[in-house]
C-alpha cells in the first residue's frame, strides 16, 4: 500500500514550486489564486526571495503547503495514495490532498495559523531544542522534572527512535538540555524558532485558530488521514477538526503515526513537498520492516 507524506515548517527553500508555475497551467491558476487570498505576491518570494524572506512567518507555512499541495493536484492519477498524514503545518497539505477541504480553505486557514502562531511567540519568549540519541521515556521524565508554574517544557515532536523535540520557555529548554546531556543524549541543541510549537504557550493560537477551523467547511476524506495527535487513521470530518484544533498545543506523534501506517500495510513512502527530511525519518523508524521503500517529489 502506498502512503503519501506531507513536510512542515522548515522544508523550504528558494525556488520551490518556480518549475510547476513555469511548465504546468493548472500549477500556475493556482499560485496566482494564492497570491489573490493571501494580498500579497508569496510567489515572488518563493521562486526569489532570500532565505531570510522565506522564514517570515505569513509566508514559510503558506509557502510549504502551497508547494506540496499543488504537487499532489497536478500529479493527477499519479497521486494514488492508500493513505496520507503531515508532520505539523503538512497535515493541512495532506487533509486537501485527501479531499477533506478545499485547497482555498486550506491555504486560508494555513495562513490564519501562521500569524496567530506569530502572535503567541511574540507574547511569551519561548524556543525548542532538539535532542539527539535519548530514549523518548527518559526525555519525558526529565521535561516533567524541570516544568514548573510559568516555565514548562515539553515533548513536541515524536520525530522518529533517538529524535525527538522539545519545546518551551527558554529558561525550562535550557535546563532540560543540561539534564538530557548529563542523562546521555548525544546532543540537545536549541533550534533557531521563534517559539514553543506543539506545547501548551501556543494556547492563544489554538484559541484563535479554532474560531477559523469551526467556520470551515469539511468533508469526509476519500482515503484515511493519519494525525498527528493520536496518530491513528481518520475518515470523520468532524474527528478530523477537531484534531486539528488540538495539534496546535499537543506533541506531533510522527513516529507512532508511520507506526500505525506500517501496522495497516503501508510499505511505500512518498514524500510530497519540498525537502527530504520526513523519508529520512521513516526510514529510521520502518528499520527492521521489510519491503519499505521512501522516495519524493519535489
Amino acid at each position: 500500500m502506498k502512503a503519501f507524506v506531507f513536510p512542515g515548517q522548515g522544508a523550504q527553500f528558494t525556488g520551490m514550486g518556480k518549475d510547476l508555475y513555469d511548465t504546468n497551467p493548472k500549477a500556475k491558476e493556482l499560485f496566482e489564486k494564492a497570491n489573490e487570498i493571501l494580498g500579497f505576491e508569496i510567489t515572488k518570494i518563493m521562486f526569489e526571495g532570500t532565505a531570510e524572506e522565506l522564514k517570515q512567518t505569513k509566508v514559510t507555512q503558506p509557502a510549504v503547503f502551497l508547494h506540496s499541495v499543488i504537487k499532489a493536484i497536478c500529479l493527477g492519477d499519479e497521486f494514488d495514495a492508500h493513505m496520507v498524514a503531515g508532520h505539523s503545518l503538512g497535515e493541512f497539505s495532506a487533509l486537501v490532498a485527501a479531499g477533506a477541504m478545499s485547497f482555498e480553505d486550506g491555504l486560508k486557514l494555513v495562513s490564519q495559523r501562521a500569524m496567530a502562531m506569530q502572535k503567541a511567540c511574540e507574547a511569551a519568549p519561548s524556543t525548542m531544542a532538539a535532542i539527539i540519541g535519548l530514549d523518548d521515556a527518559t526525555i519525558e521524565k526529565v521535561c516533567a522534572e524541570v516544568s514548573s508554574e510559568g516555565n514548562i517544557v515539553v515533548p513536541a515532536n515524536y520525530n522518529c527512535p533517538g529524535q525527538l523535540v522539545i519545546s518551551g520557555n527558554i529558561d525550562a529548554i535550557n535546563a532540560a538540555c543540561e539534564k538530557l546531556k548529563e542523562a546521555g543524549a548525544k546532543r540537545a541543541l536549541p533550534l533557531p524558532v521563534g517559539g514553543a510549537f506543539h506545547s501548551p504557550l501556543m494556547q492563544p493560537a489554538k484559541d484563535e485558530l479554532q474560531a477559523a477551523i469551526e467556520a470551515t467547511q469539511f468533508s469526509n476524506p476519500r482515503i484515511p488521514v493519519y494525525q498527528n495527535v493520536d496518530a491513528k487513521a481518520h475518515t470523520d470530518a468532524e474527528e478530523i477538526k477537531q484534531n486539528l484544533i488540538a495539534q496546535l498545543t499537543a506533541p506531533v506523534k510522527w513516529t507512532y503515526e508511520v507506526q500505525s501506517m506500517l501496522a495497516d500495510g503501508a510499505r511505500e513512502f512518498t514524500e510530497c513537498g519540498p525537502g527530504k527530511v520526513l523519508q529520512g525519518m521513516i526510514a529510521k523508524i520502518a528499520k527492521g520492516v521489510e519491503g519499505v521503500t521512501t522516495n519524493g517529489i519535489s
